[in-house]
């Protein structure tokens, strides 16, 4: 099943046209369901827990994080997605250059701890803001291109504090039906992504399926959450 989507690639330019035309239907209005239904097992009993959100578009999550006293780190190539991100949650916000990332800026919350980097995601690392002890993975790993998935599985852990706690939501279906983006990631697929240093529970799974899917085909769409953690030995 894999083996349909193996080949596909997204250039970080095609992101950043899609965001230009306002071809962003992977955005959500609102805080996203997953999360708050399984914040209590994130944050394990933790106060003030640094999140990172890799390619974060302008998702409300951050700030309802950031609300309940929580910091938050992003990464996103689209500067006009940060830019709405910061406009739309009335917040004013600082940009500035960053030297260890040429090319790179952040966009600091002048009321929040938030601080969004717009950049390649490859190019990020624990030297730029340490580790972290939270990281919501919604629409990141389903968008990477899937010959990255290693290369993306090495960067996420190695952000991963000893403490981490990381939600991570897949999709399940039919490949042969819908090219991606968003793409299939199997459960077998995280488990040889992550199992290995890492333990790995699902923490929910349901039908995603609605008329938008239908429309591309689809019969099928299920949304699962994992909750994934460093192992311990």
């Amino acid at each position: 099943m894999l083996s349909a989507q193996a080949d596909r690639v997204m250039a970080l330019g095609e992101w950043e046209e899609r965001w230009r035309e306002d071809q962003t239907g992977w955005h959500r209005p609102h805080v996203n369901k997953m999360l708050e239904s399984n914040i209590e097992k994130v944050l394990d009993g933790r106060k003030g827990v640094k999140f990172f959100f890799p390619l974060c578009g302008k998702a409300l999550d951050m700030k309802w994080l950031a609300d309940m006293g929580h910091s938050v780190v992003g990464v996103e190539i689209a500067e006009k997605a940060i830019k709405q991100f910061f406009e739309e949650s009335n917040m004013t916000y600082s940009e500035e250059t960053v030297s260890a990332l040429p090319g790179a800026k952040v966009y600091k919350s002048s009321e929040r701890n938030i601080s969004l980097y717009q950049c390649d995601l490859y190019n990020f690392s624990s030297a730029i803001e340490g580790q972290f002890g939270g990281i919501w993975d919604r629409g990141s790993l389903v968008a990477i291109n899937p010959r990255d998935r290693q290369k993306y599985a090495a960067l996420i852990t190695s952000l991963m504090d000893k403490d981490c706690r990381y939600l991570l939501d897949t999709l399940l279906y039919n490949p042969e039906v819908y090219k991606g983006p968003p793409f299939f990631v199997p459960d077998e697929q995280v488990q040889s992504l992550f199992g290995k240093s890492c333990d790995i529970e699902l923490l929910q799974s349901l039908d995603a399926l609605t008329d938008r899917e239908k429309a591309r085909g689809m019969d099928f769409f299920t949304e699962k959450v994992h909750l994934i953690t460093l192992k311990t030995n």
